[in-house]
């Protein structure tokens, strides 16, 4: 890839919430390890789709053959701030067969009778496939907070809850790449003008979305203290600083790109003799 500008530093590194991060430090109109520009940062999502595509079909076809290597992709973010772009063109360069995405809405009735991870539980990604969750288990310990909806010693719990959950797919295989996309208040709300703005957007406009930016402040210190409680070593978080959706998709792909060389995964070898068949697949 001579010519394309490339990562200064793995974002696996760079954008890592390690001990006594702070939110508030982070600029969400940064480019966090990344000197190119647009068009730089566009050409090299381009590149690399090819090696995303080719490392998933790696793992899912371990699987065929009794490999219990797994990826889960957990996004989450204020509204606007750009998941649905995220899955679309980053996604779009696997198989969808070996893609299982679920986006978590509010819960019903019969989830609510349940602990809050059993809805979670369910949707796990299976041995070779990669995982989505556009929204997760962590808005659970986010809007739970914001609202009151769970006193200190329930979200204490959820947090302790979460990390046990997350540490046993790591050991049955998963790796876990959990990422918020941070922007800031001033960026989602010319995004939400600019979905007002246009007709063909009105359909994702909410004022649930207007009525929740009123907490803005509550969601950024429930996201600190979630992240506090829960990057681990087995399932750290990354911030991506998201007001510039290009970057925010380049820097995803690269966590992806980690996560999956990462597996060492390895082509399944021929349990036939090649030659032979070959020369029958010629006669035929």
């Amino acid at each position: 890839m001579a010519g394309v500008v490339q990562f200064d530093q793995h974002p696996s590194e760079t954008l890592r919430a390690g001990e006594g991060f702070s939110l508030e430090s982070v600029d969400p109109d940064s480019t966090p390890g990344y000197r190119g520009r647009k068009q730089d940062g566009q050409v090299l999502l381009a590149e690399l789709d090819d090696d995303l595509g080719v490392l998933q079909e790696k793992l899912f076809a371990e699987s065929r053959f009794g490999g219990n290597k797994r990826i889960l992709l957990i996004l989450q973010a204020m509204d606007t701030a750009g998941k649905g772009g995220i899955v679309t063109h980053v996604m779009a360069a696997m198989n969808p067969q070996g893609v299982q995405f679920k986006a978590f809405k509010a819960p019903t009735e019969e989830e609510k009778s349940y602990d809050f991870l059993w809805r979670i539980e369910k949707e796990v990604p299976a041995a070779g496939m990669v995982g989505v969750f556009d929204r997760s288990h962590y808005e659970d310990v986010l809007i739970h907070r914001v609202h009151g909806w769970a006193g200190p010693d329930e979200l204490k719990r959820r947090y302790v809850a979460i990390n046990e959950f997350e540490s046993r797919l790591a050991d049955s295989g998963t790796k876990v790449v959990k990422v918020m996309l941070y922007i800031s208040g001033e960026e989602q709300k010319k995004r939400l003008l600019a979905r007002l703005d246009n007709p063909a957007k009105h359909w994702k406009y909410s004022r649930g979305d207007l009525e929740e930016r009123a907490f803005w402040d509550d969601y950024m210190k429930a996201y600190q203290a979630a992240i506090d409680e829960t990057s681990t070593p087995d399932a750290p978080w990354h911030i991506v600083p998201a007001n510039k959706k290009w970057y925010a998709r380049i820097a995803v792909q690269q966590l992806l790109l980690g996560a999956l060389s990462g597996l060492n995964l390895e082509w399944p070898k021929a349990d036939f003799d090649v030659a032979v068949e070959r020369r029958n697949v010629a006669r035929s």
